[in-house]
């Protein structure tokens, strides 16, 4: 049965994951933490970490990950199964239809009202993310409960990325770094 749930779960992530893997974190935060409880919010921000920095999009790095930790090597392989079946599927057919009708102002204008959707779907999942790190899992937001060297840590990544162009890379090893020393330093 688990492995029937993590097949339709990543299944329907798949199918709905318009705009990559930004687009799919509040799918997958849907999923795995709101609908069946097999993450926390503070894993599901860890999960997102992980997939980040490991090769692959993000819906099937994390569909294996879960996968993994609630059945297994089998339940990863059904759960990576049903997140990239739909994908196969859909680009294929998407593929023949775009060579096809590429030029007409219908498909033009689709594809122009599906951007706005995907980018609120992006901001939602950034959103999240940053409470949950800044405030913890019960989404409180209190002025006394932030965490400031998160936010800190945030803020000097964003100006690293945004104004100094810095390898993206880079600002992950060094906002890693930044949190191990605040970890140390406040023990």
């Amino acid at each position: 049965m688990i492995y029937l749930q993590l097949f339709f779960s990543f299944l329907q992530i798949g199918l709905f994951s318009f705009g990559g893997g930004y687009a799919a974190m509040p799918l997958i935060q849907n999923q795995i933490v709101d609908l069946h409880g097999w993450l926390t919010m503070s894993e599901f921000t860890d999960l997102i970490t992980i997939s980040q920095m490991t090769p692959g999009p993000i819906a099937v790095n994390s569909a294996t990950f879960v996968g993994i930790k609630i059945a297994g090597l089998p339940g990863a392989l059904v759960a990576t199964a049903g997140c990239i079946l739909p994908s196969c599927l859909i680009v294929t057919l998407l593929a023949k239809l775009y060579l096809r009708y590429r030029d007409m102002k219908m498909m033009q204008d689709v594809l122009r009202f599906l951007r706005p959707a995907v980018i609120a779907m992006i901001a939602s999942a950034g959103v999240s993310i940053l409470v949950t790190a800044f405030w913890g899992e019960e989404a409180e937001i209190l002025f006394s409960r932030t965490d400031w060297g998160m936010a800190a840590i945030f803020i000097i990544c964003f100006f690293l990325l945004k104004k100094m162009k810095m390898n993206p890379i880079a600002v992950m090893l060094l906002a890693g770094v930044m949190k191990v020393g605040t970890a140390l330093a406040g023990k």
